[in-house]
């Protein structure tokens, strides 16, 4: 099975990444394509791949092609590269925005299709997938892409009309954590904590705290009540959350980073 990738970025650098730590896919199956010197060099050098400023070359041979760049290039791309995908070919694209009737009309043919939208913490292993397969593609073909997707994260299979709430709800969200992290480790300073010392509580909590939903089962809400003493120092910490709008300014905020993404 050979494997391309157009474009090597942050995200395609780790989605790399996680198939050749976990020996999904080795490096001589892979075929990077790159503009940019750097970027193949940096390719090379970190990834052990093999590279190309060839975009055509590098969707001719591929089985399976990842499409990893930005939705404004994304038509340039499709456009050099059409008439050089083979007709057993899966084209993975992890465009936001860009649907499958949309990737159709530029291919101008019928191609296996399948949308995806992963997300950054697959640089650490532990990111979230959502696929979304065109009709053309078989149950193996989807299988075969989604088990290179869990060499990073975890995965989903959803309908297209969730893909911008997808977006909204892993694609983007990490942001939204991030910012988190850092106003509650902004927090432990104000009190007197060094500034590393603070990103490491910070940050292993909201870890620990998501592995508790994720391993447990229990609803959120539920898990919140555990830590919520009654008269307690965490109870009066939510009550203060509650008056600012936390869950509001958080369910706003994906709601327009969801419209957004129907936008482009």
């Amino acid at each position: 099975m050979n494997i391309s990738f157009i474009g090597c970025g942050n995200m395609g650098s780790a989605m790399l990444r996680g198939m050749l730590l976990k020996k999904t896919v080795s490096a001589e199956q892979i075929c990077v394509a790159e503009k940019s010197p750097d970027a193949r060099a940096r390719a090379e050098k970190e990834l052990g791949v093999g590279t190309t400023q060839d975009n055509r070359a590098a969707a001719a041979r591929a089985d399976i092609l990842f499409l990893a760049v930005k939705p404004q290039v994304l038509p340039q791309v499709i456009e050099e590269i059409s008439t050089s995908v083979g007709a057993e070919t899966t084209v993975v694209s992890m465009a936001p925005g860009k649907t499958l009737q949309w990737l159709r009309g530029a291919f101008g043919r019928s191609v296996r299709l399948i949308r995806i939208m992963p997300n950054t913490p697959a640089l650490a292993g532990e990111g979230m997938t959502a696929l979304c397969p065109d009709e053309s593609v078989g149950e193996e073909e989807l299988r075969t892409v989604e088990n290179l997707l869990r060499s990073f994260s975890r995965t989903a299979v959803v309908p297209e009309s969730l893909m911008n709430v997808v977006t909204g709800v892993s694609g983007s969200s990490p942001a939204y954590v991030f910012l988190f992290i850092e106003a509650l480790a902004d927090a432990a300073v104000l009190g007197g904590m060094p500034r590393g010392q603070a990103y490491e509580f910070a940050a292993q909590t909201v870890l620990g705290s998501a592995k508790m939903v994720l391993e447990t089962g229990k609803h959120p809400g539920e898990l919140k009540d555990m830590v919520c003493s009654p008269g307690g120092t965490t109870i009066e910490a939510v009550r203060v959350l509650e008056e600012k709008g936390f869950r509001g300014a958080v369910i706003d905020a994906t709601a327009a980073c969801i419209e957004k993404a129907g936008k482009l």
